[in-house]
């Protein structure tokens, strides 16, 4: 069995590596142009660059390698696929023909198809990093008052919905409205443009997995820079799901969640 990391951008491709080197397993990476950090360099013996397009050279550098089990890890914007250096290869122009729709889920899953016709698994993105995910329960010291948990409940009836339709997994909540809903803008930008929309005044964001949800890719993630973002725009917890969400950076997501009084809570 050998492994190959599909690395998109932030941190998640480094954690990858990390477990694996842990686990003593050998991974080559294929790095996504757009997106990826020049530093993936470092961190892997093996490294291919190519664009997010390039399905068929990608095929080829794993066939070349030996791979059999491919993770896929980080973010690559959905934007990427509209502009101009993320014109497809042959092999993506045809799968592209075959889809009916282009959103996260049959994208992906179309991508897995075609390792899977050439003998390359794609499994579970969070198969080494299974310390990770957000266990049930209030991370931090302060709970939800009971103003907050309404609007997180009606949050969470919105969101499963939402997130079922495959348009994004985030949304804010104030006074049981919905004032923003994420869609290729992604989690930090969606909880900003809140905080424009409310004047920084208390909000709550709700971040939920998809009904059904394929950990094989497009795993729910937040980390300090979540957090970050709360608190400059003016959000005062976040509610996420139990053993569907990778938290990083975990001991220091929840000390800044402290210090600036903002809950976290994975639930179902």
């Amino acid at each position: 069995m050998k492994y190959g990391l599909i690395a998109g951008n932030g941190r998640f491709p480094f954690l990858v590596l990390e477990g694996a080197r842990e686990q003593g397993i050998d991974m080559v990476v294929a790095a996504i142009k757009e997106e990826t950090a020049p530093e993936i360099e470092r961190h892997a013996a093996r490294v291919e660059w190519i664009g997010v397009g390039q399905l068929g050279r990608l095929i080829r550098f794993f066939k070349r390698e030996r791979v059999t089990h491919a993770i896929m890890a980080g973010q690559v914007k959905h934007r990427q696929i509209f502009r101009v250096n993320a014109l497809p290869d042959l092999r993506m122009v045809k799968m592209l023909a075959r889809l009916p729709t282009k959103n996260t889920d049959s994208l992906i899953g179309a991508v897995a198809d075609e390792l899977a016709i050439e003998g390359i698994t794609l499994v579970e993105s969070t198969t080494l990093l299974e310390s990770f995910l957000a266990r049930e329960g209030v991370l931090t010291r302060r709970k939800p008052g009971k103003e907050e948990r309404a609007d997180f409940d009606y949050g969470l009836e919105v969101a499963r919905e939402i997130a079922r339709l495959d348009l994004g997994q985030t949304l804010c909540v104030k006074d049981r409205a919905i004032i923003a809903v994420e869609a290729m803008e992604g989690t930090d930008a969606v909880i900003a443009r809140a905080g424009e929309i409310t004047g920084s005044r208390p909000f709550v964001v709700v971040k939920v997995a998809k009904p059904g949800q394929d950990m094989r890719f497009d795993v729910p993630v937040i980390g300090v820079p979540t957090i970050e973002a709360m608190r400059h725009a003016g959000a005062t917890g976040i509610h996420i799901t139990a053993n569907k969400t990778l938290l990083f950076d975990k001991e220091q997501l929840v000390e800044l969640a402290d210090k600036a009084g903002i809950w976290v809570m994975s639930g179902q």
